[in-house]
């Protein structure tokens, strides 16, 4: 399992929630089917355990989740969404355009952005996720650009 659910119920009862069956079956899922799933994989795995279980609950624990900093909500290129795990660290992705391949970027990376957001603009970022979109070393070679 790649999840550690002692963890998880911790940090929601800690926020006044908890694990409910729903929320369990869908972690689950995510865990099962790995990394940057999308909610349409995770109604089918949920779906074949717990056939009551609707797409619309599906979505709304999966951005429930996702708001409590369980999960990581991940921007395709051809615009769909996707969900992982969220890391003790956060890191962030960079994705083809033509491929719709999906390299992890550390979190270091955007240090000197947040740094330059804070003294150009005395803005304080709160950059848990980011997506940059592009195209990857094969895609951009074989395009000839």
């Amino acid at each position: 399992m790649c999840h550690n659910s002692t963890e998880i119920n911790r940090q929601l009862r800690k926020r006044g929630y908890r694990v409910t069956p729903q929320r369990q079956l869908i972690l689950d899922a995510v865990c099962q089917l790995g990394k940057h799933v999308t909610p349409e994989a995770v109604y089918d795995q949920v779906h074949r355990i717990a056939p009551t279980l609707s797409r619309a609950t599906v979505y709304r624990v999966l951005h429930f989740l996702t708001e409590q900093r369980i999960l990581t909500m991940v921007h395709m290129a051809d615009g769909r969404l996707a969900f992982e795990m969220a890391g003790p660290e956060p890191h962030h992705h960079l994705v083809c355009r033509s491929c719709d391949s999906l390299l992890e970027l550390p979190h270091s990376v955007l240090r000197s952005f947040r740094q330059a957001m804070k003294s150009q603009y005395d803005f304080e970022t709160d950059v848990s996720h980011v997506s940059f979109f592009g195209h990857c070393t094969d895609c951009h070679d074989s395009a000839g650009a």
